[in-house]
């Protein structure tokens, strides 16, 4: 038996999603010989599923007071704007945009009006009242304020496409059930990660300085495989909701009280046809709600806050994604959390918006430990890997579900 090819490099990342592909550009760019590992498409999982808004921090102001989670995020929506304008790196700007800011329009109640006043304390991005020609249809005859909230709304499946075309060479398909060990001599500590081409059957060590675990929910079974408990992590489930018909584009958060009711972004799908992605406290709230129940719920909370809105042959759908993240007693983590084991670094962003300086982060740990080499780090180049399956990019759940429904009837379409 010929002896298992060893190829050394400074880092591997596990997870094709958000922050594992702004991780990789980050320390290539910092020139480190990484590769990172998919196991399934690239951006399975929370970032496919993602609304794409880049928040600011107002959903965390409501109560009026600039909270850590509001203080964390203030700044990424500028920072990102830089990015997908193509002035700052990574270079974004072929990433498609659903919108360049949202809207803001409040519920009826008192509560509602004194969270929209609240919002804007602290806020680098803070909501602007909007005269009513100013508005979006949908939103003319909203009977409070309605706002525009400079927070931009991205396509999640082109900024993965749009990361991954730069780093192609560097992503490896991976089979972490038949094709993935770790050899560790210690807990945390990973000499070896052997792989198994999924196509060939031919095996590989990478001999990593490092191991980045940035997999979202599969972080807990890997730190299991390296011998690390699985109790920094944890999981809050959500039950999103998708309509699809002739709807008016809206990318909108409903506020009331201390609480966002409604989060509405539009896309379109591969027919043309308009999709809204529906979340907010009605998708924590459908978490025990059955498809047809959450439909109907969502249907109501739409008539309520949008009273012009017609929903006549309005398709219905729903999924439901975990948000995975650094364990804090079942509530949402202030910021970011990265965990260093042995040579393993765990990485949760939190946020879609908290990405960068999750990878900001990632790449201080990382100078903090070892240098970057001072040969060639173009180490997916290497002849063993010019023919090693790359992951392809996720689809968006709306372009997956096969079975929708209508309100009235509850019957599958």
């Amino acid at each position: 038996m010929s002896a298992i090819e060893r190829v050394e490099v400074d880092a591997v990342i596990f997870g094709g999603g958000a922050a594992g592909l702004w991780s990789l550009d980050a320390l290539h760019r910092a020139g480190y010989r990484v590769l990172l590992l998919e196991a399934g498409d690239l951006g399975s999982g929370q970032t496919i599923t993602s609304q794409g808004i880049i928040h600011g921090g107002l959903k965390y102001t409501l109560t009026g007071l600039l909270t850590p989670s509001a203080q964390a995020i203030r700044t990424m929506p500028g920072r990102w704007r830089r990015c997908l304008a193509g002035e700052d790196e990574p270079d974004l700007s072929r990433t498609r945009l659903r919108a360049h800011y949202c809207h803001l329009w409040r519920s009826k109640s008192f509560r509602s009006r004194l969270a929209m006043i609240g919002a804007r304390a602290g806020l680098q991005v803070a909501p602007v009242p909007l005269d009513p020609e100013e508005r979006p249809a949908v939103l003319r005859d909203c009977p409070g304020t309605v706002a525009r909230l400079d927070e931009q709304v991205i396509e999640p499946a082109s900024f993965v496409e749009d990361l991954a075309n730069r780093h192609r060479a560097r992503l490896l398909q991976i089979d972490c059930a038949n094709g993935l060990e770790f050899v560790t001599p210690s807990a945390g500590q990973v000499e070896l990660v052997r792989l198994i081409n999924p196509e060939s059957g031919d095996a590989i060590d990478l001999a990593p300085r490092c191991v980045i675990l940035l997999a979202g929910g599969g972080n807990a079974p890997m730190r299991e495989q390296i011998g690390l408990n699985t109790e920094r992590t944890q999981r809050r489930p959500l039950h999103m909701v998708l309509a699809r018909g002739s709807l008016p584009t809206l990318n909108a958060h409903c506020v009331d009280g201390t609480s966002t009711r409604l989060t509405i972004t539009t896309t379109r799908d591969a027919n043309g046809r308009d999709i809204w992605q529906i979340g907010g406290q009605i998708a924590e709230r459908g978490v025990n709600l059955e498809p047809e129940a959450l439909v109907r719920e969502t249907a109501r909370e739409l008539r309520e806050t949008l009273p012009e809105l017609n929903l006549t042959g309005t398709q219905w759908a729903t999924y439901r994604v975990d948000r995975a993240e650094s364990a804090a007693r079942g509530k949402r983590p202030d910021s970011i959390s990265v965990v260093e084991d042995g040579n393993v670094l765990t990485g949760w962003p939190t946020k879609l918006a908290l990405v960068p300086m999750l990878a900001d982060e990632v790449l201080q740990r990382m100078r903090d430990r070892v240098a970057p080499a001072e040969d060639d780090r173009t180490a997916a180049r290497h002849a063993h890997f010019e023919d090693w399956p790359r992951p392809r990019v996720a689809l968006p759940p709306w372009e997956t579900i096969s079975t929708w429904i209508t309100v009235d009837s509850a019957e599958p379409v």
